[in-house]
């Protein structure tokens, strides 16, 4: 959410920003909301200036009653009486209006970082790095779900029987696999000096609203019926709402986190033949990082996050690259955005299994996170965060590029500790 001083200050750079994001319709509330900003100044100013007349004639009416001037000062009586109806009056249109402006900003984007490409959508997100060379066996590569059905590691019809569609079963070493890459991954991120932390999977209305756009929560969030409380889509949401309300001194950041936690998405929309399986889901687990930093720090923490995702992935054999995200695939509160796409040797392509975002002081100034200076200033916190690692999307890149002639997937080394020392997993 930006400053409304800035909106009003800098109207035709929000509105250009606006239309580098494809989101013309958006233009009108630029002016709307300044126009309501100005008649809050307006209301206040009025509010003052009668709380200061009332004080004075409040006055006036004891030298009358002290001097015997009952009616005069019975018509300065009815004249505070005035003034506290329009006061009133006038403190219900501030609520209103206020209430109002709030609204508009919450869906004003935030203004995006110069070195964003423009684009309309995800398919003119700009490549920045290859990691690793992408190889296509000269054997065929199953099917993500076929793999692990070949060592009887999945069971989605019992699962869509029990919980519908979106829903799975993992058994046996496809079971272990999947808790080793979290058990490493968090792990990995400690040794990069992050804290390691376990959040609420539930959080209230205004840490939601806090933390992602309306767009974003109606597409993802499932509500917890007659409860002010959602499940997390991912646990970078609960992160982030650990600080809300909160003043931090300067010597308190950076604050860095990895976290675990099981993720829950309606994923609405309809979606490709390529993306049934465990590809797209309603459950899953996954390690998040999140940072807040000083806003001078952001951008080196960018890098930091993006960095540490590609050095996992790497680490198990897995080839990646970079994609830098172009402004109308960027969510309204994000200031930059990139993801991390895995090498599929089945599809001879790369898909996404990880985003790394920056969304400048946004989601702070929503939350209240604000930091004390030194000098005593007071200032809104930056905030990131990006995927470790996505275990659904994680085991269909794992297994693909691990994958053997023979059927059976060999176990990188860093991974063998958390599999009992296993070297390779065997067809049943």
């Amino acid at each position: 959410m930006l400053d409304i001083k800035f909106v009003r200050m800098n109207p035709e750079v929000v509105k250009e920003n606006i239309k580098n994001k494809f989101q013309d319709d958006k233009l009108p509330l630029v002016d709307e909301v300044i126009g309501l900003d100005q008649r809050n100044r307006d209301i206040k100013q009025e509010v003052e200036a009668l709380r200061a007349q009332k004080n004075k004639i409040s006055k006036q009416i004891g030298g009358c009653m002290a001097q015997g001037k009952k009616d005069e000062a019975e018509e300065l009586k009815r004249k505070v009486q005035e003034n506290a109806d329009r006061i009133e009056e006038l403190s219900k249109e501030e609520k209103e209006v206020e209430k109002k402006i709030k609204e508009i900003m919450m869906v004003i984007p935030n203004i995006i970082d110069p070195s964003v490409p423009i684009g309309k959508d995800d398919s003119e997100n700009v490549e920045i790095e290859k990691y690793g060379e992408p190889v296509v066996p000269e054997y065929e590569i199953p099917y993500h779900t076929d793999i692990m059905e070949s060592f009887r590691g999945i069971d989605l019809e019992s699962a869509g029987k029990v919980a519908g569609n979106g829903f799975y079963y993992l058994m046996g070493d496809v079971a272990r696999l999947h808790s080793a890459v979290i058990s490493y991954a968090r792990d990995f991120m400690i040794d990069r000096g992050f804290t390691y932390c376990v959040p609420p999977f539930m959080i209230r209305s205004n840490v939601v609203t806090g933390v992602m756009s309306f767009a974003e929560m109606d597409a993802m969030m499932y509500k917890i019926e007659g409860e002010d409380l959602y499940l997390i889509g991912t646990s970078e949401h609960s992160m982030i709402g650990k600080f809300i309300d909160t003043m931090l001194t300067e010597d308190q950041l950076p604050q860095t986190l990895t976290s675990y936690s099981p993720c829950f998405r309606k994923e609405k929309g309809s979606h490709g033949i390529e993306e049934r399986g465990v590809y797209r889901i309603h459950q899953f687990e996954k390690q998040e990082m999140i940072v807040v930093c000083k806003p001078e720090e952001s951008k080196k923490w960018y890098d930091v996050l993006w960095k540490n995702t590609v050095d996992l992935f790497r680490s198990l054999d897995i080839p990646v690259r970079t994609l830098e995200c172009c402004s109308g695939d960027l969510a309204d509160l994000k200031v930059k955005s990139c993801d991390v796409e895995a090498w599929s040797p089945r599809q001879k392509k790369y898909f996404e299994v990880g985003s790394c975002s920056n969304l400048g002081d946004a989601q702070a100034r929503r939350l209240g996170i604000r930091v004390r200076g030194e000098d005593g200033t007071k200032y809104f916190a930056h905030t990131l965060n990006n995927t470790v690692v996505a275990p659904p999307r994680m085991l269909i890149a794992f297994l693909e590029n691990n994958l053997q002639e023979d059927g059976s997937v060999k176990i990188p080394e860093v991974l063998r500790p958390y599999m009992g020392g296993m070297t390779e997993i065997k067809r049943k």
